[in-house]
């Protein structure tokens, strides 16, 4: 029997992404910070995001454009007051990545001119009525996250746990102790295949989304949705988990896996064709390439179920090949790898599950329904995003939500005691499993019906066959969890049987179709509509 570890810090933050880095850099100053990643610090979504962040750079842009460009993509259901507070803060928010020394491209830089004074170069993206997006040539998402987690590595108050699976969060209502408040979670060592304990005054979930829920996804790996499900375990209310976002764009390819084409393809010039060449988006969008990405998924689905067709093809051949290479370097490199040379071929795409836009409910500083759980990014619904995330928003969030956050909590932090000790963790009646086939059959099983039952088009009946089987694959896991030793695969999928519940009684409750959600037997929208508030119970 293995010593039971308790590790023990002013604040826990569960994530290594853009929102965790940027919460643990702020607190950092003042607190003690243990920052939790399931795996390399590295690995996660924010690595990934290649468009950028969108922000008011420009002087012929303005925070009310920006504002009224991402309550149209939300189509009625963003919280006015909400996407303002970003907007208005995007800016500053910018700004300090800046100081941390994220290096976003220039308009002389791109141009073989080294001047730091130079404006920044800004590019355009679907839904957006200016350029106003910042990023660091066609991998922004990497500079941001190796700019960040280098700081934090290197800072004294901050304590890296990698390879870390969080399993549950602790509460006093758990230990039925008075109040409602976290005091911490459950993790696993992945490495050392031992639960072990962190005590906190504050938790933060920087957990990302949910997305690998279907078979076919842009994101990593470890996008099971995570804090999502820990947090409706623990009493956490739920939002608008209808509304997943399908990239209209990944590379499709038997070679490539979750590689996505940057809406700055698109933004940039770059046409959607049927296989036979001609365009269609203008069938389906005055706005055509550059439609959200709700539309420009169902268009892209239509085509490929109408035709037959594996895939639709993104082509900015026509561009010059100077401009292609030196504004998508990783793009072009990676298809050159796969035979695809972007400059004269047109590129082989899909849509592919890309962001939960809703989460977790959370006020403007990001604080759950219980007394010390904070959730920031992908994790959260705060009302930013609506029916539809706006293209380059996301980061935005992240940056926006967890300095929010850091002020609300250090304005907490000296009035909080550190909570008294907690139970350790208690697997005296499981044991090893001789079975992990189980585990692979069901997760296979949950990632296929999700994608053909409750993907981008859905009927009344598809979501009541999604549910018979979501219940009865909880049954079965909840059995396997109750038996046997956790595992990362056992772990995740828990989570991900019960994010997928989440998301289909969600889809269940929305009578219409709204943005990202579309149901063939409700096609038309309905007035006042509101979000979809799931209560656990108690």
């Amino acid at each position: 029997m293995k010593q039971a570890v308790e590790h023990q810090s002013d604040i826990l933050v569960i994530g290594s992404g853009a929102a965790g880095l940027t919460l643990a850099l702020h607190l950092a100053e003042k607190s003690k910070v243990i920052l939790l990643s399931k795996g390399p610090l590295s690995e996660g979504s924010t690595l990934y995001a290649q468009g950028g962040i969108a922000s008011v750079f420009d002087e012929g842009d303005t925070i009310e454009s920006h504002v009224n460009d991402t309550l149209i993509a939300g189509a009625g259901l963003c919280d006015k007051s909400v996407v303002t507070y970003t907007a208005e803060n995007a800016k500053s928010a910018m700004q300090w990545l800046i100081n941390c020394g994220v290096a976003f491209d220039k308009e002389e830089t791109l141009a073989g001119v080294d001047n730091s004074t130079a404006p920044y170069h800004l590019t355009r993206e679907g839904g957006h009525s200016h350029r106003r997006i910042l990023h660091s040539a066609d991998a922004t998402g990497k500079a941001v996250q190796t700019t960040l987690q280098q700081r934090a590595i290197a800072h004294p108050n901050i304590q890296v746990l990698e390879r870390y699976n969080a399993i549950d969060l602790i509460t006093t209502r758990k230990l039925h102790r008075p109040g409602n408040r976290v005091l911490g979670a459950y993790v696993w060592n992945r490495d050392e295949e031992h639960v072990e304990t962190v005590r906190a005054k504050f938790v933060a979930l920087a957990t990302g989304g949910s997305s690998k829920v279907y078979q076919y996804t842009s994101n990593p790996d470890i996008a099971s949705g995570d804090g999502i499900a820990m947090a409706w375990r623990a009493g956490c209310r739920i939002a608008n988990m209808e509304f997943n976002q399908f990239h209209p764009t990944c590379l499709f390819h038997p070679n490539a896996k979750n590689f996505l084409l940057t809406e700055a393809l698109r933004g940039e010039g770059a046409y959607l064709r049927r296989p036979d060449g001609s365009r269609f988006m203008p069938d389906f969008d005055e706005r055509a390439e550059l439609a959200p990405r709700d539309i420009v998924a169902r268009a892209i689905d239509y085509e490929m179920k109408r035709l037959g067709a594996d895939c639709v093809y993104l082509d900015i051949s026509h561009k010059p090949a100077d401009f292609i290479i030196k504004h998508f370097p990783t793009i072009y490199q990676r298809c050159l790898e796969l035979g695809i040379d972007i400059t004269k071929d047109p590129i082989p795409a899909v849509p592919a599950a890309h962001y939960t836009c809703g989460g977790v409910m959370t006020d403007l500083h990001g604080q759950t329904d219980i007394n010390g759980l904070y959730a920031i990014g992908e994790v959260a619904y705060t009302g930013l995003h609506g029916a539809n995330r706006l293209a380059s928003n996301s980061l935005l969030e992240c940056l926006v939500f967890a300095r929010a956050a850091s002020q609300d909590i250090e304005g907490l932090l000296h009035k909080i005691p550190m909570p008294c000790p907690i139970p350790v963790w208690d697997e005296s009646k499981v044991t090893n499993s001789d079975e992990e086939v189980v585990i692979a059959h069901n997760w296979h099983e949950l990632r296929l019906f999700m994608w053909d039952y409750v993907g981008i088009v859905r009927t009344d009946k598809r979501l009541e066959r999604a549910l018979r089987r979501c219940l009865m694959l909880q049954q079965e896991i909840e059995e396997y969890y109750s038996n046997f030793r956790v595992s990362n695969n056992l772990l995740e999928l828990r989570n991900l049987v019960q994010v997928a519940e989440l998301i289909i009684r969600c889809a269940m409750e929305r009578k219409e179709s709204r943005g990202l959600h579309y149901n063939i037997d409700y096609p038309e929208q309905i007035d006042n509509p509101k979000p979809t508030i799931l209560q656990p119970s108690r």
